[in-house]
């Protein structure tokens, strides 16, 4: 029995109160039936849709494109909208299918009748992943109607509605559907709390609190948790909680202040019901700060009782977990975690204060973990010798998992180390999976093994696409997604959406000197030249001249016949390269795309003996200049690295 997997389209459409009408004026009925399927094979066949089935009053079509099936459905509604009317509503979305022997199966059916089940007479409702595919598309104007949780479907899913042409766009309260029974609110954002400190130094603090309960929460099966990222996109606005619980797809929200004076603390917290402004629970607790770790577990364990989460025994040991009795030390790692979010040079200020902890409590896990992270970070871009700091990262990371087992971020870490600098394939996929099995909600986990792991070693861009739209999912808000998930897209050539997914990425941070590069990088392969200068010199600025954003700059102006320009700024690299760090890998390029092949190869000699992560793009980068791949020496490369067949 052939039988095969692929990516489609899927539409789902029906007669909206056919039964009634066969009761009514069964003559009718048979006669708007007769033009419902008249016009589903006309329109199907136009927009090169295969109709796999009908059922009854309805319809089951497969599209290999989401431009075509949206197409289809705006104009079938139109059609339908006339003399003699045809009630009818149409849900499409675009996932993974099973064909076999004409009929098809899996999610994505299944999402789509779901979808169309909340549609009304008329409307077009359409997924976030259809609609993502339509983003550079201004033949459609796309509303969206908010979060919904279907049933069967593990995560909250963004519907749209397709506007214009007198289609119309439902309210939120008009809305029925297959959806999951609302049980006791069980999702949350926490949001930053305020600082009410006099210092405003302290804001570190206020914000590690947040950060904390967050932690604690996502150890909960039961409990959807939105994450760190994404919740403190919010922070410092006025914004209403509705629109909060909307956009993260949460029915509840904690949010609080915090006042720290000397070894005193204050801290507020109030959980609410987005759909109403309810208050379902507030304390406050004045305490000394060697209390600070029971206030963090009572505010986990009443968000649990009020939410009416079912709590095991193991999950309350995770929630009430103390990693460290030292305030001092837990005070240094939330002031490093919060230079650590910052990036760029704020790494550095984040390892020392991760050092200066682990100083104070050798057995402090978190802060072993953490000084990973930010190690690794440091390594990946190129801002010290890889060399100088990878061991201490890999160290750091074992001794977390030493300290406690159930760590899911040192995996990560150890995941990566071993990848980007060991070449150790098997004990890095190895760290990666153990960290998602201890985690599944670990966005950067899911977005690290898709890039480090899935896209540059094993070129498995589907699998890393799959795994990068989790990580979306987990963190809707969070620019970093969507820079790997633009490179994951543009290396398996799918230059357009990587475009779309960097230009998301913007509007949500338009300080992501990443997205910007990344955008650079896909307009260069789009030969869109004027627009990848623009983007290159917009990364640029946002990040100090990072020798990224000067490289990719480099490679477009040389693409682009702008030779002389590309040599001053080569120029420029070597020049700083006297005084910092500059990846010999992009240095290596960017002699290449100027013609100097025997200086491309000794960059990447150096390269090699330091161990940079960047090299890791070389297999698959689609921006590698044919000049270097297509050298003898090249493979040589390759094999030195031992990537796997």
């Amino acid at each position: 029995m052939a039988e095969s997997r692929q990516l489609a389209v899927i539409m789902f459409s029906d007669i909206v109160g056919y039964t009634a009408m066969m009761q009514h004026d069964e003559s009718h009925a048979l006669v708007v039936l007769s033009r419902f399927k008249n016009q589903i094979n006309r329109m199907v066949q136009e927009y090169h849709g295969e109709l796999i089935q009908y059922y009854g009053d309805g319809a089951l079509v497969m599209f290999t494109n989401s431009f075509d099936a949206v197409n289809c459905a705006r104009f079938l509604q139109q059609i339908f909208g006339e003399e003699p009317l045809v009630p009818v509503r149409i849900g499409i979305h675009m996932g993974d299918i099973i064909y076999q022997e004409g009929n098809v199966f899996g999610d994505a059916v299944n999402v789509a009748s779901r979808i169309q089940s909340m549609a009304v007479p008329g409307s077009v409702m359409l997924s976030g992943a259809v609609q993502f595919q339509l983003k550079n598309k201004p033949e459609f104007t796309l509303e969206s109607l908010g979060n919904f949780e279907f049933k069967n479907v593990d995560e909250p899913m963004e519907i749209f509605a397709l506007s214009g042409n007198g289609l119309p766009v439902p309210q939120r309260e008009e809305l029925h559907g297959k959806f999951k029974e609302k049980e006791a609110f069980k999702s949350i954002a926490v949001l930053p709390f305020v600082n009410m400190s006099n210092d405003p130094e302290q804001e570190y603090f206020s914000d590690g609190m947040a950060e904390e309960i967050i932690n604690s929460l996502t150890h909960l099966k039961d409990l959807h948790v939105a994450g760190r990222t994404s919740s403190f996109q919010f922070k410092g606005k006025n914004i209403d909680l509705r629109e909060v619980g909307k956009k993260l797809a949460v029915r509840t929200v904690l949010e609080g202040s915090v006042r720290k004076q000397g070894n005193r603390i204050r801290i507020t917290a109030q959980l609410i019901d987005v759909d109403d402004g309810y208050h379902l629970w507030s304390e406050k607790y004045d305490r000394e700060m060697n209390d600070l770790f029971a206030v963090q577990d009572e505010i986990a364990l009443a968000i649990t009782e009020k939410l009416l989460v079912s709590l095991l025994k193991t999950d309350r040991d995770r929630i009430t977990k103390s990693y460290t009795q030292s305030t001092e030390a837990y005070e240094l790692l939330l002031k490093g975690r919060f230079f650590l979010s910052r990036r760029g040079t704020s790494l550095v200020t984040s390892i020392e204060c991760f050092q200066k902890a682990i100083a104070m409590d050798p057995g402090f896990a978190l802060a072993h973990s953490s000084y990973a992270v930010a190690v690794l970070l440091l390594a990946t871009y190129g801002l010290v010798p890889p060399g100088q700091v990878m061991a201490s990262a890999k160290k750091s990371a074992e001794k977390a998992l030493q300290l406690d087992p159930g760590l899911s971020q040192p995996y990560c870490s150890l995941g990566y180390y071993n990848t980007c600098h060991e070449w150790n394939w098997e004990e890095g996929k190895k760290n990666f999976l153990k960290s998602l099995e201890l985690n599944p909600r670990y966005a950067e986990g899911h977005f690290r093994y898709a890039w480090n792991y899935l896209a540059c070693v094993e070129g498995k861009f589907d699998q890393a696409e799959k795994h990068c739209k989790i990580a979306i999912q987990l963190e809707p808000l969070s620019s970093i997604c969507y820079a790997t998930y633009s490179l994951v897209l543009h290396g398996s050539g799918k230059f357009e959406e990587a475009l779309a997914a960097c230009k998301t990425g913007i509007e949500l941070d338009a300080n992501s000197f990443v997205c910007h590069l990344n955008a650079g990088r896909t307009q260069s392969e789009l030969k869109q030249f004027e627009e990848a200068i623009f983007s290159y010199e917009t990364a640029m600025k946002l990040s100090n001249r990072h020798h990224f954003t000067v490289s990719g700059l480099i490679w477009t102006h040389c693409m682009a016949g702008s030779f002389d320009k590309a040599r001053e700024l080569m120029n420029e690299l070597k020049e700083r390269s006297v005084k910092e760090y500059i990846a010999k890998t992009v240095m290596g390029m960017s002699a290449a795309y100027l013609g100097d092949i025997d200086a491309a190869f000794d960059y990447l000699e150096t390269a090699i003996n330091d161990r940079e992560p960047v090299l890791l793009l070389l297999k698959y980068d689609r921006l590698v200049p044919p000049a270097l791949r297509d050298d003898y020496r090249f493979k040589s490369i390759l094999n030195r690295i031992g990537f796997p067949d």
